[in-house]
């Protein structure tokens, strides 16, 4: 039985909760980016209790880490 490789997304859209603005940024996979200048409003975005980065938080995708399956940034 083969099983498939799942390749790991590094872009991801962030939406800013505070003015809906869409931006596509491309993920860092050597580190976690806790902070976000939205570009729409200026809005410094901080990832949500309970999740590791701003891109699990507002990110069309989660962080490369975590869609490895693996524990993200510690």
């Amino acid at each position: 039985m083969e099983t498939q490789e799942t390749a790991v997304e590094l872009t991801s859209i962030l939406t800013c909760p505070d003015c809906g603005h869409k931006e596509v940024e491309t993920m860092p996979t050597d580190a976690c980016q806790w902070f976000y200048d939205c570009k729409g409003c200026g809005a410094l975005l901080k990832p949500k209790a309970g999740d590791c980065c701003v891109y699990c938080s507002y990110g069309s995708v989660p962080c490369p880490p975590k869609q490895a399956g693996d524990n993200c940034c510690g």
